[in-house]
């Protein structure tokens, strides 16, 4: 989330200033930038973030044998066809956060949710309340992964925090779901009720014809009105959503929209139906991300407790908030069935919830490999959704190459045989897992992997 990217380094010394008198936690936190890590995981490389990207690291995206991988400063091309010899290709320096990356073809669109001058690669930022800023969605032509080109902005009402691919089945276009948040009635493009999504059509043949078709109203009720209360009690409303997750060969997406979670009919995917809708106002403040099982008959919501620059992981919080909940499709509507929560305790300077992260394909076995913050990387099997268990974990101790509170990892993703995961500061880890619960993954490959839209590996991954 990290929408107020700006008030993080001051925030960070006033919580570290606040937290300065509290007793340690756990007396095994390890030092900063130590790494630990469970007997089974293997940290493979890692490759420093470029110098020409000032900011964080964000999201990635996977093509062939290239990661890409988002940064609030623009984007960089990583060869991966040898992991443990996984190099830059290139930089993209075209500032506005978060910069969430995902690709189709020759083409890497990125999402914007900061109010830029204008929606050049050399714009700077401005206040959204002057009727000429930008944001958006840009698109990139990655046909050259030295020179990757430029070739369209579309604008969307409130920017674009992130957003989902849904390809047509007939290969002729490529929709995009536009997640946003958090109206401001001084914005002239950003005005509240803030109920819906964007969704830009991207014609393969002539992408540089993208545009807005639509806006539906995902909640004409108005959507869950919140519960007031400052950190960590109160509960988001819903004005957005923050992320979904598209199943286009099922038909379906999850949304995971501030102060709710939601189901979706996408078989058209021009006009996006809500079929079902869950809260949890004891433990939930902010609805961030959702993951299905390969089957389609689970959903895994996040709950973003403190927006990502807090230290959610320590008794105080506990096991139930800032946690990941699984839920079980029946009958077409959401059951809760658990929580699962990191159990390593934090240090007070890591922020520390849970965060983006996608399936390991293990046949017949729901397992996820999902980042922390700086609670790091943890792999957790949750084929008994009412009882998920860890079953790998890597992480480092305090980030100090930072302010507190701003850094650790942003997302894992299993990819062809291995883990990547996207560090703030630190740049591009690749961990290997070896254990025989996940080992048969090995033989299953992917052409590509955007986390925000699915793919069965029943049908589309192989064994070589």
């Amino acid at each position: 989330m990290l929408a107020s990217r700006r008030a993080l380094t001051l925030v960070g010394a006033v919580i570290a200033l606040a937290m300065a008198g509290l007793p340690a936690q756990a007396a095994d936190i390890p030092a900063p930038g130590e790494i630990v890590m469970s007997p089974n995981i293997a940290h493979v490389t890692n490759v420093p973030k470029p110098e020409a990207l000032a900011d964080i690291n964000t999201d990635m995206a996977f093509q062939g044998d290239y990661a890409y991988v988002g940064n609030y400063y623009g984007f960089s091309i990583y060869d991966i066809r040898k992991p443990k010899r996984t190099s830059l290709v290139s930089s993209v320096v075209c500032p506005g956060g978060q910069m969430d990356v995902s690709v189709h073809g020759n083409l890497l669109f990125g999402s914007v949710d900061s109010s830029r001058s204008d929606d050049s690669c050399s714009s700077t930022g401005q206040s959204a309340s002057i009727k000429e800023s930008w944001e958006g969605v840009r698109i990139f032509d990655i046909s050259d992964k030295a020179n990757p080109r430029y070739i369209k902005s579309v604008e969307t009402n409130c920017g674009s925090h992130t957003h989902t691919l849904v390809p047509d089945r007939r290969g002729r276009n490529v929709y995009i779901y536009v997640s946003s948040y958090s109206p401001n009635a001084n914005f002239p493009d950003c005005q509240p009720p803030h109920d819906l999504i964007s969704i830009i059509k991207v014609p393969l043949r002539d992408p540089a014809a993208a545009s807005v078709i639509s806006a539906p109203n995902l909640f004409p009720d108005g959507g869950f009105p919140g519960v007031p209360g400052q950190y960590p009690d109160g509960k988001s409303a819903t004005t957005g959503c923050h992320d979904i997750t598209a199943y286009p060969e099922k038909g379906i997406a999850a949304g995971a929209c501030m102060g709710e979670g939601i189901l979706m009919d996408i078989r058209d995917p021009e006009r996006p139906r809500v079929t079902a809708t869950v809260r949890d106002e004891t433990n939930f403040a902010f609805w961030h991300s959702a993951t299905f099982n390969n089957s389609g008959t689970k959903v895994v919501f996040t709950d973003e407790l403190g927006g990502g620059s807090r230290a959610t992981c320590n008794p105080e919080i506990g096991p139930t908030r800032g946690a990941n909940a699984y839920y079980d499709i029946v009958r077409g509507q959401l059951v809760f069935k658990s929580y699962f929560k990191i159990a390593r305790h934090q240090d007070a300077t890591e922020n520390c919830v849970a965060h983006n992260g996608s399936l390991i394909p293990v046949k017949g076995k729901d397992i996820m490999v999902q980042a922390w913050y700086q609670g790091g990387i943890s792999v957790v099997d949750f084929t008994d959704s009412a009882n998920p268990q860890e079953i790998a974990f890597f992480e480092r101790g305090p980030d100090d190459t930072a302010p507190p509170l701003s850094g650790g990892f942003w997302s894992a993703y299993y990819y062809n045989g291995y883990i990547y995961g996207s560090d703030f500061n630190l740049g591009l880890d690749v961990l290997k897992i070896n254990d025989p619960r996940t080992n048969r993954a090995n033989g299953v490959r992917f052409d590509d992997l955007n986390a925000q839209t699915q793919e069965s590996y029943r049908e589309r991954g192989h064994h070589h």
